[in-house]
């Protein structure tokens, strides 16, 4: 599916529920959300989202700090959102987020970068003079998901320099 496919989806999700925070979205979508310990290390599962007898659940990891948390489950929502129906077939069939090389990962980080970061707020950012690496501070996000972000925005016909990275699809591992 394309970029602009999937940013209709989020903004057709926000108007829909009228939401923007993630974990009131996913109660408002009627997912269950768990938060889980599964552990500390760099390759321990961040989350996943499944759905069975048309329970959709999404588990994220409970030792991630807040921050990564919130956009770990903006990246589930992104499953739920754009691949519930494939969801019983490959719930478990990758528990790396952020993989490019997964069609399913890089839609998933598409969504959970444009539901995360407003358009404006991003583009005021950096016509303030602000470095790539200061906006992500600034929205607190890794500078991976803003470069998806730009990847949205470009898309979208905004003229945004090149970002100084390209993110890789394994980039949370080393969290």
């Amino acid at each position: 599916m394309s970029i602009e496919f999937i940013s209709d989806e989020v903004r057709r999700v926000r108007l829909k529920y009228d939401e923007t925070d993630p974990v009131r979205l996913a109660g408002a979508m009627g997912i269950l959300l768990l938060n889980e310990p599964m552990g500390h290390s760099p390759d321990a599962c961040k989350g996943f989202y499944f759905c069975q007898s048309r329970t959709q659940v999404i588990t994220v990891n409970s030792n991630l700090p807040d921050e990564l948390r919130r956009i770990i489950l903006s990246h589930e929502l992104g499953h739920a959102v754009l691949h519930s129906k494939a969801a019983g077939v490959k719930a478990f069939h990758d528990f790396r987020l952020f993989d490019e090389t997964s069609v399913y990962e890089y839609e998933a980080n598409i969504f959970a970068a444009d539901f995360l970061m407003d358009d404006d707020k991003v583009l005021a950012l950096l016509n303030g003079d602000i470095s790539f690496f200061g906006a992500a501070a600034e929205l607190c996000v890794p500078p991976e998901l803003l470069d998806f972000k730009f990847r949205v925005l470009k898309r979208k016909g905004y003229k945004v320099i090149d970002p100084p990275i390209h993110a890789r699809g394994d980039f949370l591992k080393k969290i």
